[in-house]
């Protein structure tokens, strides 16, 4: 890539601008479902992005205990980690448009544990003791539901033998989803996934009903526009890893690239089907938000070690005892 063509990428599409549009766009088909499920009528289209600018616009308060400096990085450290996790995650069929290479699921998976380190980082230094509590929970989980998480991702890895998102796509094209090899890491990775986006049952950290928002209880304004949105972004992306990783990424059951098609209409085609499949995930994220009460931090910490892992290893024995017999 050009620097012209590096920019675009980075702040257009499928940058910040493009990314931030889609996560909006996200948190209005969530939240609308959420309130159909409910039997409501939920918000109009524009909602996600009236919120936004209401934030935007409104008074931004700094608590006199809090450590201003960190205060203000949190936000934006975490928003800057979702944003460049996306540009690893092969949405499209040309590769060679991607800055893909062996041990970029590393990469973007270290990237999605910073917000919730920026998370802790918020409420921790706010000064607020319901942020300080807030910011210990969403610690506590973080390391419950890490482990179960990353192992679920592992089995997409070791089926194909490559830690990097473009090798474990092609393989898909040229083989099944690998949803259908381990569909017990997808079931880990869906859990744990809604853990990670501190979402219903797993919004213990913030839990507004008993310690007022927990790390975001001090935010106003702009930071907490800001937070908003790396949540709302990290949904996407948290969806579009295990679209690529499970569901075949840009990859239908047919492959559009090699038809005689004008130049960018595989492109466009890839890119229209990833996103259907993401929405289809943050749909299945939205069902459990729906149907399942909040956990307290305890059973959350069972929930993932006694029962997630305990799955996760099940799904990888399986996978290398299927490997060792040359099924796979």
């Amino acid at each position: 890539m050009n620097i012209v063509e590096s920019l675009v990428y980075m702040l257009i599409f499928p940058g910040f601008l493009f990314l931030t549009s889609y996560a909006f766009f996200a948190q209005y088909i969530d939240r609308k479902l959420y309130a159909r499920f409910q039997k409501r009528v939920g918000p109009p289209f524009i909602q996600p992005i009236a919120d936004f600018i209401k934030l935007m616009s409104k008074e931004d308060v700094v608590p006199k205990a809090a450590d201003k400096r960190m205060f203000t990085l949190a936000p934006i450290v975490g928003l800057a980690a979702v944003i460049t996790a996306f540009m690893y995650i092969p949405i499209a069929w040309e590769s060679s448009l991607l800055p893909s290479f062996e041990g970029d699921l590393i990469v973007v998976l270290y990237l999605l544990t910073i917000p919730t380190l920026a998370l802790f980082l918020a409420g921790w230094t706010s000064g607020n003791p319901f942020g300080q509590v807030g910011s210990m929970r969403a610690i506590t989980q973080m390391i419950s539901y890490e482990i179960p998480f990353f192992m679920a991702l592992l089995a997409p890895a070791l089926i194909v033998g490559s830690w990097s998102f473009g090798n474990i796509v092609t393989d898909q094209m040229n083989g099944i989803w690998l949803i259908f090899l381990a569909p017990i890491a997808f079931i880990v990775a869906i859990i744990t996934l809604q853990g990670k986006l501190e979402r219903l049952p797993f919004d213990i950290p913030e839990a507004e009903t008993e310690i007022v928002g927990g790390p975001l209880t001090e935010y106003s304004g702009r930071r907490l526009a800001l937070f908003k949105a790396m949540l709302d972004i990290e949904m996407v992306v948290g969806a579009s890893v295990i679209t690529a990783l499970f569901l075949g990424g840009p990859h239908l059951f047919i492959d559009f690239s090699g038809l005689p098609l004008a130049p960018y209409l595989p492109f466009i085609i890839g890119v229209i089907i990833f996103f259907v499949k993401v929405l289809a995930v943050i749909l299945i994220l939205t069902l459990i938000k729906s149907v399942v009460a909040r956990y307290r931090i305890d059973q959350m910490v069972t929930l993932s070690y006694r029962w997630m892992v305990s799955l996760a290893v099940v799904q990888l024995v399986i996978i290398i005892l299927a490997k060792y017999m040359g099924w796979l």
